[in-house]
């Protein structure tokens, strides 16, 4: 689980900037709302607000931009991702730390680069689970070094070929490095690198604008399907039943344009070539999922997803339906899952939804997640689900420009507000900040017209 993240020098945010997911013991309500993880109680949900330019998406850029790195190194749009407000900032080093739990065991992973240049200058990985213990630190043209108890001297060695192979100073990451084709016991000390490794690439589900969660798996596993059908009736969309169907290539070459169509007859042709019957593959876009399956003998089967709505006579496509409920349908994957230790990261969580249909969402998210490892953090415009009958004071957090052109980021907490008071109309009304001020405008002059429509 997401214990709280921090970045410095980065796009929006100068200086230190932290999401914090530990509940304050202040707030005795809505105890479904927290998980306990070796004493530290955890919040379930974290929903920013502010308004428009004032730094919301940053905060889900910072979790991209450590999955990035690790994934694949400092990418070259990086040298203009330090905070450009003072000129100082640019040989400034930018700094990232997350500090996550595993079951029960805690860690600290950070990271700073001088993002100009880019360049990686330090890193380090902490253990927190009983006290502060330091796994690792790397720094610019020092070799890292391993601080680990009860290691054989064999896998003490193969990290030391670890470290004086890795290049401190360079665009990739000493943890990445770790993990990139090697292979831990899960009984050895060092299987803790994959441990993080994976936490932090796998167990953060970062979702910017218009990215989609869903595979639509779930279409191809009946009780899952069954499942799907139950949640999707209860958001009063009209839709009462959704199945896979089955359609020709030449139906397909209809639905998709000429230069997509012909890169799956291409993979189609790879994947004969090499006599490879048992897979096949899946395509997704805005508006459509299309999955095909090699059959040895006759042409790819090829399936769509098809809706039935009620008191309609023919089914519907999935690219017939809106915006709002294809969204709809990637979040109701995330009610489906079934793995623990993961938080999912939205940037406008509610993009085309009506409000009754967001809150709805929320309120099945924390029901069948209670006492559960799964987490929710997402930024969002819609003040109506700012509630306190759905959310805790220390889950809302708001996200404001300062004089500077900086971004500050604060909970409502430190607010004390009353249990009584209706905060969203307290938001807008900007007793907490972080809603647009406008300015006047003395450009418009108006203009008379006579009854010929001259001027």
């Amino acid at each position: 689980m997401l214990i709280r993240v921090k970045a410095e020098n980065f796009k929006s945010f100068d200086s230190v900037t932290e999401l914090s997911m530990v509940s304050s013991d202040k707030i005795e309500g809505k105890t479904n709302h927290s998980v306990c993880v070796n004493k530290v109680k955890l919040l379930k949900n974290a929903v920013v607000y502010g308004a428009n330019a004032s730094g919301k998406t940053n905060i889900i850029e910072i979790f991209n931009f450590i999955q990035i790195c690790l994934r694949d190194g400092l990418p070259l749009e990086t040298a203009g991702f330090f905070c450009k407000n003072k000129e100082s900032n640019a040989e400034k080093p930018s700094s990232f730390e997350i500090q996550f739990s595993v079951g029960e065991r805690i860690f600290a992973y950070g990271f700073s680069a001088i993002l100009k240049s880019h360049s990686i200058i330090e890193e380090w990985l902490y253990e927190l689970t009983n006290g502060e213990k330091c796994i690792f630190e790397s720094k610019k043209n020092i070799v890292p070094h391993l601080n680990l108890a009860d290691i054989s001297e064999n896998e003490r060695s193969r990290f030391i070929t670890y470290a004086e192979d890795y290049t401190a100073g360079s665009t990739s990451l000493f943890l990445a490095e770790l993990n990139r084709n090697k292979r831990y016991s899960p009984k050895s000390p060092l299987y803790v690198f994959k441990l993080v490794y994976d936490w932090l690439t796998d167990g953060m589900k970062v979702y910017r604008t218009n990215e989609h969660v869903s595979t639509f798996e779930m279409f191809y596993n009946n009780q899952q399907l069954q499942e799907l059908n139950k949640l999707i009736r209860t958001f009063d969309t009209g839709i009462t039943d959704s199945y896979i169907s089955d359609i020709s290539l030449e139906e397909l070459k209809e639905k998709l344009s000429p230069s997509v169509y012909r890169k799956i007859l291409e993979n189609i042709k790879k994947l004969k070539e090499h006599n490879d019957f048992s897979d096949g593959f899946s395509l997704r876009s805005d508006k459509d999922f299309i999955n095909v399956k090699m059959n040895k003998d006759d042409e790819p089967a090829v399936t769509v997803i098809k809706l039935k709505h009620e008191n309609s006579f023919y089914d519907f496509e999935l690219s017939e339906e809106s915006d709002g409920t294809r969204h709809l349908f990637d979040l109701i994957d995330v009610l489906m899952t079934n793995t623990e230790d993961v938080v999912y990261i939205f940037d406008e969580l509610e993009r085309s939804l009506h409000p009754k249909l967001t809150e709805h969402f929320l309120r099945l998210f924390n029901d069948k997640y209670t006492g559960l490892k799964v987490q929710l953090i997402f930024t969002t415009h819609e003040a109506s689900i700012m509630d306190q009958a759905l959310f805790r004071h220390d889950e809302i957090w708001f996200v404001e420009r300062d004089a500077e052109g900086s971004s500050n980021l604060y909970s409502l907490d430190r607010f004390k507000e009353k249990y009584d008071r209706k905060i969203s109309k307290s938001y807008l009304e900007g007793r907490y900040g972080a809603v647009p001020v406008f300015k006047s405008f003395d450009g418009f002059s108006t203009v008379e017209v006579d009854g010929n429509g001259t001027i």
